[in-house]
């Protein structure tokens, strides 16, 4: 017996039109977050992107660039450390978010879906244990990222910053999992939301205040960093972290995470419920 259904009880069996409780909805969603974190248990390989693209792109954007980018800002490497960790923190909940759009793709072309249609449980339990899941995963890339980040000399000012700026990245993170799910629910195939994925989120990150600071782009690239959200993000997980300018970045993520989640999360749902 399957984790989904391991805690439905006779009262549960009433169809899967018919309202559920509240409580039976928690109930649901923790049984298919379990069945999800069991799935990672016997799939350990789905973990290596949390692991090796904090590694990857700190070790990689450190002694790559860190050297010449550290200069413009007045310093050297050290300097740069300090500059592109807590911009790497802010893209780690955008890098995961693309996990929940894959998932629901596959599960929907392997049959899985079908099976918890069938099923006497909540809807929205299916998404929400998706989305928790990929929540836990995203705060263990977090931690790799500043374990990483302190052996190549990061230097933690303010471990309250740190938990908001961690804070902050989830709940944008959050935002941009709803955007996913729905590719994953629209698209016909896993590859196609990867590629689609690719296609958006590159142009967020390297047109953004992440790795460099904007002042040297073109007239037109700073433009569009202003209103990138990424560059808010970034800049305000700077600030928490290691001081400056907090209040702008905060309330641009802010606005940014509640306008995704109110306009995308009913459209995941409907196509969802009405995917065949």
């Amino acid at each position: 017996m399957s984790a989904a259904t391991a805690t439905l009880t006779p009262a549960d069996l009433q169809g899967a039109d018919a309202p559920i409780p509240l409580r039976a909805h928690l109930r649901h969603t923790g049984a298919l977050v379990r069945r999800n974190l069991l799935w990672i248990r016997q799939d350990p390989e789905s973990m290596f992107d949390a692991i090796l693209f904090p590694v990857v792109f700190t070790l990689l954007f450190v002694y790559v660039f860190g050297g010449s980018i550290g200069q413009s800002l007045g310093g050297g490497q050290e300097a740069y450390v300090q500059y592109v960790v807590p911009g790497l923190l802010a893209m780690t909940g955008m890098n995961m978010a693309q996990g929940v759009g894959t998932g629901f793709n596959q599960d929907f072309n392997s049959g899985v879906m079908d099976r918890f249609r069938s099923l006497p449980i909540g809807r929205g339990s299916v998404l929400f244990a998706k989305i928790a899941v990929e929540l836990m995963r995203m705060l263990f890339a977090t931690g790799v990222l500043v374990i990483v980040a302190v052996l190549v000399g990061f230097d933690i000012t303010s471990w309250p910053g740190l938990a908001a700026s961690v804070g902050l990245s989830a709940a944008f993170g959050f935002a941009l999992m709803w955007v996913f799910i729905t590719l994953g629910v629209t698209m016909k195939s896993a590859q196609s939301v990867q590629a689609m994925g690719f296609l958006v989120l590159m142009p967020l990150q390297f047109g953004s205040s992440i790795f460099a600071p904007t002042a040297s782009m073109p007239g037109w690239l700073r433009g569009f960093t202003e209103f990138n959200p990424l560059s808010a993000l970034a800049d305000a997980a700077r600030g928490l972290m290691i001081g400056g300018p907090v209040a702008h970045g905060l309330w641009v993520t802010l606005a940014w995470s509640v306008g995704l989640t109110a306009v995308m999360a009913p459209i995941s749902i409907h196509k969802f419920r009405t995917k065949s």
